[in-house]
């Protein structure tokens, strides 16, 4: 409790965090805030893009506009979107680790 009142009292306090802003270490942590959040928005614009142009998204997509007929036709479909799935999971596990390797 009384802590949280001392913080409150600094953080208050626009002489303290004027100096504190001027200094090397808060700038610097600053500055590697925006990195990483730049670099986040960056990752989940490129994740969103892939996610689009993804050929499971699409066949989800079309088939939820179909009613199936039977149940054999469902598990057909079942199927389908399972393999899709796993093949694009392993497409995206290859991408990683090849990003991985070209940063080293």
């Amino acid at each position: 409790m009384v802590l949280r009142r001392l913080m409150y009292a600094l953080i208050n306090n626009a002489q303290l965090v004027e100096k504190l802003a001027e200094s090397r270490p808060i700038r610097r942590a600053a500055q590697i805030t925006a990195f990483a959040i730049t670099k986040v928005q960056i990752a989940a614009k490129d994740a969103s893009a892939k996610m689009i142009r993804s050929d499971t998204l699409r066949q989800v997509r079309q088939e939820a506009t179909r009613i199936p007929r039977s149940t054999g036709e469902l598990g057909q479909r079942a199927s389908r979107l399972r393999d899709t799935f796993v093949r694009e999971v392993k497409e995206g596990i290859r991408d990683a680790s090849r990003q991985i390797k070209d940063k080293k």
